[in-house]
Parts: structure tokens; sequence; C-alpha cells
């Protein structure tokens, strides 16, 4: 008998769109990335907001859209993609952890629309959109609305149980968190984590502590969500 070759396996034909499929595949793209871009607009909290950023988000649903008609059902398209774009060396350092949920939900959004699955982008845009706005409205994840970073210098020839007493006055909850000395040794830098009791304002604890025999430079810092100190 002679002796069986093996079969080889099947291989299917790379998916051809034309250029109305084309059109309507990048229009819903632009839509769907422009709707990311808006949302991450009005939900952006602090001061690292980039319009560049914006922008981005909108050119990756794009770019991913175009990206996945190249590849269609082709595997060796898929594999020759993957190699030329593991060259390009990303260096921008992501300010905000937030800002990657950005950026992973324009790929899905330019994949959705790359491939023709418009109701699964759509659907999946208003779910994602309404949840970033509950969650921005509700302020979710905040512990505490009164918490905040105390920073001042104190003289080391003054009394320093003054301060301290103030401080317990107006606070719930207070810790310390660094000291810092200057250089000829005169004064220290303070900094406390302070919770405010019930009916006290962050105004009357800078004013008080400002005004006490030895302290200066006075900085509150509000402490809502994330707070470097």
């Amino acid at each position: 008998m002679p002796n069986a070759q093996a079969s080889p396996l099947p291989q299917l034909p790379a998916e051809v769109y034309g250029t109305p499929e084309i059109l309507v595949n990048l229009a819903v793209s632009i839509v769907l990335g422009m709707i990311v871009a808006v949302i991450y607009r009005q939900t952006h909290k602090g001061l690292s907001y980039s319009q560049s950023f914006t922008l981005t988000v909108v050119f990756v649903a794009v770019i991913v859209a175009i990206v996945m008609m190249v590849i269609g059902n082709s595997l060796s398209r898929a594999f020759a993609l993957v190699g030329a774009l593991s060259i390009i060396r990303f260096r921008t350092v992501v300010k905000d952890t937030k800002d990657t949920a950005f950026v992973f939900w324009a790929l899905a959004v330019g994949m959705s629309a790359g491939t023709g699955n418009y109701i699964l982008g759509a659907i999946g845009t208003g779910v994602v959109s309404a949840l970033a706005l509950v969650l921005h409205a509700s302020n979710f994840g905040a512990l505490y609305k009164s918490e905040f970073i105390l920073r001042f210098r104190f003289a080391t020839d003054d009394d320093s149980t003054t301060h301290l007493e103030q401080i317990n006055q107006l606070a719930k909850r207070s810790s310390m968190l660094h000291i810092e000395h200057s250089g000829d040794g005169k004064s220290l830098q303070l900094t406390y984590d302070i919770v405010l009791k019930e009916g006290r304002t962050a105004q009357e604890m800078a004013t008080t502590i400002g005004a006490l025999d030895g302290v200066s430079e006075v900085v509150l810092i509000a402490s809502k969500s994330d707070v470097d100190y």
C-alpha cells in the first residue's frame, strides 16, 4: 500500500472587506472612541488631565479597528502584525491607573468595530459609560470627606506641646506621618494625617495652627482619594 500522506490543515481564506463595510467600521470606531474620550473627560479628577491622552483614546479605537480588518481571519497576518508591533516601545508613564482602563476600553471598541460586532460595541460602551458616570457621581472609593494632610514648620526652641493640643481639639483623629529637620537645625517640618471633628472646618484648622507661636508655612491638603505627602 502506498504511504498515506497527511492532508494539510485547511486554511481559512483571508477576509476581504468591501469599501462600504470599511467605511462603516471606521465610522463606528470613531463614534465609540469619541464616547470613550468624552466619558474620560467628564469623569477625570485631579491635576493630571491631558488633552493628548484624550486624543490618543480616539486614535487607538480607530487604529485597532483598522488592524482587526487587516488581520481578518488570517492567522499568518495576525502573527506578522504581532511581530511588527513588538518593535514599538512606549516610554510615556501613565499618571493615573484609571487611564489604563480607558486605553483597554478603546481597544475593546476598536476590536468590536473592526470585526463588525456593532451591537456588542454599542451595548458595552453604554454599560461602561453608565458605570463610569455613576462611580464618578458617587465618589466611589473615597474613604473620608473630612480627612486632610496637615503640614507646617515648627521652631524647635518653642513649646512642642502647644500645636498638639490645638490639633487634638479640632481633630477626631491624628497621626504623625513625617518629620523633617531643617538644614540649620532650628526648625522641624511636621506632617500629620488628621480627620476633623464634626462641625470643624479646614479653614479653622489652618487659621488656628498658623496663629501659634513658632509655627509657619501651614499647608492643609484634602485627602479624599490619593495623596502624596
